[in-house]
């Protein structure tokens, strides 16, 4: 399946219910709660002017949002429906990332993702990813994030 750019106008409810679908698992695994939980239709679709946000599949089975840094392209919330899973679609995403990185002019990938989820960690250094920090979200006096890079080649 071919990944497309997420532009108005779009269903952004159904993308939302992709990732607050894809995320829920994490509620009660992780402190802080997630930032997913402060996403709505029209945030996404505010996101979409100044990121951008990658679909695949209709309805979307998988989505990205790709944020442009100074040094790097910032991945964000990478999902995937449980029922399109082992199908390739992640590293999909994270190819198509690479592409825009490279295109953008940025040296590199960024992301994050939480302490408590290892199976995250281990999908993300399948891909390429090598850690790279830990960070604590305000308020807190232990890391809760990890972040990973990968060099766009």
């Amino acid at each position: 399946m071919t990944p497309y750019q997420c532009l108005a106008p779009y269903d952004w409810a159904t993308l939302l219910s992709l990732i607050q679908t894809e995320f829920s698992f994490m509620q009660g695994r992780i402190d802080p709660p997630s930032s997913m939980l402060r996403l709505t239709a029209e945030t996404l679709a505010a996101q979409s002017r100044t990121a951008e946000i990658w679909a695949i599949g209709h309805p979307p089975h998988a989505c990205v949002i790709l944020t442009p840094k100074a040094d790097a392209l910032y991945i964000g919330k990478l999902a995937v429906a449980a029922d399109h899973r082992r199908k390739g679609l992640a590293r999909a995403l994270i190819d198509l990332a690479e592409s825009r990185a490279r295109a953008l002019g940025l040296p590199g990938l960024e992301l994050e993702t939480r302490v408590e989820l290892a199976g995250n960690q281990a999908t993300f250094v399948a891909l390429g990813f090598v850690e790279t920090a830990r960070t604590a979200h305000p308020g807190y006096d232990r890391p809760t994030s990890i972040t990973y890079r990968r060099a766009v080649d």
